[in-house]
C-alpha cells in the first residue's frame, strides 16, 4: 500500500494522460492543468489512453514518489467527466488499484450461519 499521511486527499485526473510522462511531467500537469500544489502531500492519479495503466504521484514532505500499476487483464474504472479532478477516499483508491469499480463496490457473499 502507498504510505500516505492521514488526511491526505486523493485526486483522479479525469480524461487520459500521456503515460510517457515521468515524475516531473506529471507534477507540472498537476500544477498547470489541475491548478493544485503537487508538493502539498496529496496523491494524484493518472490513467493512460488504453486504461490498463495508472500512475500516482505524491510528495511526502521529503521528496516526490511515483507509483505505477498495469493490469494484466481489464481496465481501470475511470470517471467520464472531461477536465479537472475528482476526489476519492483512501478506500476508493484501494478499490481502484485492485481493478474494482470504486464507485459502487460489490461485497462478496458471506454465509449467514456456520453450519
Amino acid at each position: 500500500m502507498i504510505p500516505f499521511r492521514p488526511g491526505a486527499r486523493v485526486w483522479i485526473s479525469t480524461g487520459h494522460t500521456d503515460m510517457r510522462k515521468g515524475m516531473n511531467g506529471l507534477a507540472l500537469q498537476v500544477q498547470e492543468a489541475l491548478k493544485r500544489d503537487p508538493h502539498a502531500g496529496d496523491l494524484y492519479v493518472f490513467r493512460g489512453r488504453r486504461g490498463d495503466l495508472v500512475k500516482i504521484i505524491w510528495h511526502d514532505g521529503l521528496g516526490a514518489s511515483l507509483y505505477a500499476k498495469r493490469l494484466d487483464r481489464g481496465r481501470f474504472i475511470w470517471p467520464t467527466a472531461a477536465g479537472g479532478a475528482i476526489a476519492l477516499t483512501g478506500a476508493q483508491l484501494g478499490y481502484l488499484l485492485e481493478g474494482i469499480d470504486w464507485r459502487n463496490p460489490q461485497h462478496t457473499w458471506r454465509p449467514k450461519a456456520a453450519g
